[in-house]
């Protein structure tokens, strides 16, 4: 299934500011929530649809690659995917500039294994909790490696073999008189492997979508707005590649009465 304009996704138009992009999501997400939505498996899509779309379009450069080349400009590792610009994106060009002048590639054979994407999690917290800090128990939907192939991507007892068409390296190369290119292997996708027995619980993916809860400690003092970065606690790499991180953005909740402005009450 074809994915869906992000813009459209958002509800807004290619015209829209940051702060109505801001607004649009915070919105949606509130919305959507699987928190607020257990067991609703369209709002789960939904939640992640939304959490996709805003990565791409609050960012400047995401933004413009998106408005000009639309999804394209993030399959096949041109830009890592939409949760952040991948090694591939500028490693590409390095590559042609390299081939062009003779001097190889540095970068060496593909292993198959891909880092996780990072997530996002929005979390709203009252002015006391803000005071005095707290632990939350937080419930996320997020990929996890499959205990089937553990994380390789091939049935069991079957490994993944390098790729027979570039020899592993995830990279083919045409010379072309004085010069030399190279592009991304089209049968193991730059990843230098291939399963020719794929796991039948992940599909061949080394990972698996489960619900995790996590334990996140509030420190005490935190304002509107505050990043909690969770090491690790992202989606699970691709064929046993590493994780991503998780990202916990605090929204402080008005109050009945008090008005905080920095260290001040009111």
């Amino acid at each position: 299934m074809s994915k869906r304009d992000y813009y459209e996704v958002l509800g807004v138009t290619r015209t829209s500011t940051e702060v109505e992009l801001k607004a649009a999501f915070r919105k949606l997400a509130m919305q959507h929530h699987p928190d607020r939505n257990p067991g609703d498996k369209d709002c789960e899509h939904r939640f992640k649809e939304i959490n996709e779309a805003y990565d791409v379009l609050k960012d400047g450069d995401k933004r413009a690659a998106y408005d000009r080349f639309g999804h394209a400009a993030f399959e096949h590792g041109g830009m890592g995917g939409a949760h952040g610009f991948g090694a591939d994106f500028g490693s590409t060009f390095a590559d042609i500039f390299e081939g062009i002048f003779g001097m190889g590639s540095a970068r060496g054979r593909g292993s198959g294994r891909e880092r996780g994407s990072d997530l996002r999690y929005n979390m709203e917290i009252t002015l006391d909790e803000a005071f005095n800090g707290k632990t939350a128990q937080i419930r996320i939907p997020t990929s996890v490696t499959c205990e089937a192939c553990s994380g390789s991507g091939a049935k069991a007892g079957t490994k993944p073999k390098a790729c027979g068409s570039c020899g592993g390296a995830g990279k083919i190369r045409h010379a072309q008189g004085f010069f030399t290119l190279e592009r991304t292997c089209p049968t193991c996708h730059g990843r230098g492997q291939v399963i020719d027995d794929p796991c039948k619980v992940c599909g061949g993916g080394g990972r698996v979508t489960r619900e995790r809860t996590l334990s996140v400690n509030i420190p005490a003092g935190v304002e509107d707005g505050t990043r909690i970065r969770l090491a690790g606690e992202g989606e699970a790499g691709l064929r046993g590649g590493p994780p991503g991180d998780l990202y916990i953005f605090l929204e402080v909740a008005s109050h009945e009465f008090f008005q905080r402005d920095g260290a001040d009450l009111y």
